[in-house]
């Protein structure tokens, strides 16, 4: 069986085991070797890696861990940012499209 494995800062409240992931709190200076160490773990099936990560870890590694990894990657938004989404919605544009687009609302 897979498993859900959650990447998150060392400040996160520990409430991913509520439904049965595996939560890992990332020290600041770790979120690269955290994410490499999650997509080898035995049965990882989805890693999901929270934003406030993102920056640490750099796109080209995000990009190239999504491309190598059978897995599910995912970035979970953070949580009680404002704005938050539409940063997390103009990335995801620029992965999948290559790069940086203008989006008007």
């Amino acid at each position: 069986m897979n498993k859900i494995v959650v990447l998150t800062p060392a400040d996160a409240d520990n409430g991913f085991a509520c439904c049965g992931a595996i939560q890992h709190a990332v020290p600041p200076g770790g979120a690269a070797e955290a994410l490499e160490q999650a997509l080898d773990e035995a049965g990882s099936g989805v890693v999901i890696l929270d934003e406030r990560l993102v920056e640490e870890v750099g796109e080209r590694l995000l990009h190239s861990c999504e491309k190598r990894w059978p897995g599910v990657l995912v970035v979970l938004p953070a949580p009680g940012v404002s704005g938050t989404g539409e940063d997390y919605a103009m990335r995801l544009i620029r992965r999948a499209v290559g790069y940086q687009v203008k989006v008007r609302t």
